[in-house]
């Protein structure tokens, strides 16, 4: 299971948001390029960097996660407002992979063709929801499409990697959603990393239990309830 930081960047900082809402935000940090050398140092076996701005409409941070690419070695995968193709193509050249929510749900044929010409590994489909039910538009926006068989479609068109976060846990520390991880990475063929809620060392080994992919360490990361020398351990 793979360790991976999340650097969530707002106004050029470090921040965290509570269940995403922008209006309950915490700074921790005015320095992401030092933060990021930080998490490498400290063992991370990738980094998930998103911009909130892109993702809420707000602007864009993509110079400060071009200089983050510079300074680390580690994998990087880029979230946050990746809604069009040219976009998606010029950060693909400075990242390992993204990570595509909206899009994938409101451009089928634009997503097939971009598996086609990149492969499913470079292509993390962020499967947001709120109790099972798929959110998209910064999770402001809900679809009345199932969790579970949203997945089962993408791996069908032959995507593999999924981020799997319940909008209802993240930034809460109120521990992970257990249930929807285990029915996810259940699926055959889905690499699924595990995103929100996770308070302390048990958290990980109970997420580790449901086999996924890799799991995200945010808000417990940055307020030292967790280190990522713990986390690997345990992974």
């Amino acid at each position: 299971m793979k360790i991976i930081p999340a650097i969530d960047l707002m106004d050029g900082q470090v921040v965290r948001l509570y269940k995403g809402d922008p209006n309950q935000k915490t700074v921790y940090s005015d320095d992401p390029v030092d933060i990021a050398k930080t998490w490498e140092a400290n063992g991370a076996d990738m980094l998930h960097v998103v911009d909130l701005d892109a993702t809420l409409g707000l602007g864009s941070n993509i110079p400060i996660i071009k200089k983050i690419l510079e300074q680390v070695t580690i994998p990087v995968e880029v979230a946050g407002g990746l809604r069009d193709e040219s976009l998606i193509l010029d950060v693909l050249k400075i990242c390992d992979r993204v990570v595509i929510g909206t899009l994938a749900f409101k451009d089928k044929a634009l997503l097939k063709k971009l598996l086609l010409s990149l492969g499913s590994e470079r292509i993390v489909i962020s499967v947001d929801h709120k109790d099972g039910e798929i959110v998209i538009h910064g999770w402001q926006d809900k679809t009345g499409i199932k969790l579970v068989d949203s997945i089962k479609e993408f791996l069908e068109m032959g995507f593999t990697e999924f981020l799997l976060t319940n909008v209802s846990r993240d930034g809460t520390l109120e521990g992970p959603d257990l249930e929807f991880l285990e029915q996810a990475c259940n699926l055959e063929n889905a690499n699924v990393i595990a995103s929100g809620g996770i308070s302390n060392v048990n958290d990980v080994k109970d997420v580790k239990e449901k086999n996924p992919y890799g799991v995200i360490l945010g808000k417990a990361l940055y307020e030292n309830k967790i280190s990522i020398e713990e986390a690997k351990r345990i992974a």
